[in-house]
């Protein structure tokens, strides 16, 4: 589901611009609109905005496009520069909405609205995240991005969603090595997947995967013949996460390796 906030910020930023193209009226979406043809400012950036309420985002998009091509000196050519870009997000065209919105920050920097362009740059990163037995570049990206807003604009009311977002991301990175950890668990591979587990340990520690993590870790090393990491690895999931199952579990194998204590 797309996001509400970038929604509500959207129709926020267009009520002005709307008001005054109100004087125009009727036009309907009939395919004229969608012909590149020489128009007024008006009447060019009405017809985009008719086709993105009736959720046609993609002509939208092309129809903010050329309100910028036509009239690149109009105080309207970056709402439309804007606009532009949350069409193309909405019609899920995420690498245009990104290509959009970085250019109007390479062309406005300092504008007001530079948080909410690079707070949509990573939610088309965020929008395209693969489940975990997939390649993680894009969720790296989202990551980073995601990063990137709140870093940048702290007090902006997009940060705490990114924020939130960012948990969101880690979860799922986290998940994605557990699964690899696990595949090489099944096929007896205890160093590699003592590699993955403790990657989980040391970067992604507040996720939901950390006491599974401990856990799994502590299987490993008892394959792999050390007990003594086992012991100290079951301990740290004790302390941890006393009450989980994943506790028990971990107890379970340390003493039945004779190792106990745990």
């Amino acid at each position: 589901m797309k996001n509400l906030m970038i929604k509500a910020t959207f129709l926020g930023l267009s009520i002005s611009v709307l008001s005054a193209c109100a004087a125009l009226g009727g036009g309907g979406a009939s395919g004229a609109d969608t012909r590149y043809v020489a128009r007024d400012v008006n009447t060019l950036y009405n017809a985009a905005k008719r086709r993105l309420d009736v959720g046609q985002y993609a002509i939208a998009a092309a129809l903010f496009d050329e309100v910028e091509r036509q009239h690149p000196y109009s105080p309207w050519a970056r709402r439309a520069q804007q606009m532009s870009a949350f069409s193309y997000y909405l019609a899920s065209d995420y690498n245009k909405a990104i290509e959009s919105s970085r250019r109007f920050l390479s062309i406005h920097p300092g504008n007001k609205d530079a948080p909410y362009a690079y707070y949509l740059i990573a939610l088309s990163y965020y929008e395209q995240i693969s489940d975990v037995t997939r390649d993680q570049k894009i969720t790296e990206q989202a990551l980073t991005t995601l990063g990137e807003v709140s870093r940048r604009y702290p007090n902006s009311r997009y940060a705490s969603d990114a924020k939130l977002k960012m948990d969101l991301v880690n979860d799922h990175l986290a998940g994605k090595e557990m699964e690899i950890g696990r595949f090489y668990q099944r096929r007896g591979k205890w160093l590699a997947a003592t590699i993955r587990f403790k990657t989980v340990i040391e970067k992604y520690q507040t996720t939901t995967h950390a006491a599974e993590a401990l856990m799994r870790l502590t299987e490993s090393y008892l394959s792999l013949g050390i007990p003594s990491e086992a012991k100290k690895t079951a301990a740290v999931l004790g302390a941890n996460y006393p009450g989980s199952k994943w506790y028990e579990r971990a107890y379970e194998l340390v003493e039945k390796h004779g190792a106990s204590g745990a």
